[in-house]
């Protein structure tokens, strides 16, 4: 998929943070994008700031829910015609120790962070079929370092590893490339974080952007299908 102007491009969890930076570099790629989240106006105000309605299809989708992938993937199609890469972004994060960790906030993270990824591939599969598609998700170094207080987040990012990595042996015999990106710390507002200068030392969303580009770039007969991405230099403590 080396050529991108005028492919088409939907990213859950795309109001902010990592999937806003994501969209914003395919946008000045040539490429149109569609953003969902759960709340329409924030969706809406970010779309607004990416570009104008020829380029940004805003949408409402709770990716726990596979009847709204469904339909937010309908709308791109009946919007664009077709869906070129598809980015499960959409995540939650809750800490705390294994004993202390309440039974909603584990529900969250595996309804968002695991069964999320599994609605957005299961509601787009057949298009990325077609257009012999890109399929990414957004998993975490999390995905392969545990850490304490992190049981609930370390079992959907280990889980949305191995997902990916089954799922792109399942899906190249129809010539879909599947991989994941596992970043470490990125300045955005997960965790209650306040993106500032304090952050200068973290990948910034904007540079996982630049990733999904050359990801897309690269000729089809290769394909990085587990990616891990960290801080050239770790903040000193």
């Amino acid at each position: 998929m080396t050529a991108l102007k005028g492919k088409v491009a939907y990213i859950t969890g795309g109001s902010k943070g990592i999937g806003y930076g994501v969209a914003a570099k395919l946008i000045a790629a040539g490429m149109k994008v569609a953003i969902s989240g759960r709340n329409l106006k924030t969706v809406e105000t970010a779309a607004q700031y990416l570009g104008d309605a020829d380029c940004v299809l805003p949408l409402q989708s709770d990716v726990t829910q596979l009847d709204d992938e469904k339909k937010a993937i309908q709308q791109i199609l009946n919007t664009w015609g077709q869906i070129d890469v598809v980015l499960a972004n959409a995540g939650v994060g809750h800490f705390a120790p294994i004993d202390e960790m309440s039974e909603a906030h584990w529900h969250s993270m595996i309804n968002t962070n695991l069964n999320g990824v599994f609605h957005t591939l299961r509601a787009s599969v057949e298009a990325l079929k077609k257009s012999k598609g890109y399929y990414m998700t957004l998993a975490s170094l999390a995905g392969t370092n545990f850490f304490a207080s992190g049981a609930g987040y370390n079992a959907t990012k280990f889980g949305v590893v191995g997902f990916t990595q089954a799922a792109m042996l399942d899906l190249r015999k129809y010539d879909i490339k599947v991989s994941t990106i596992m970043p470490g710390s990125v300045a955005t507002h997960f965790n209650n974080n306040e993106p500032s200068a304090k952050d200068a030392w973290k990948i910034q969303p904007e540079d996982i952007g630049d990733l999904v580009v050359d990801l897309l770039k690269m000729h089809p007969r290769t394909l990085p299908s587990k990616i891990e991405v960290r801080p050239t230099r770790p903040d000193k403590k």
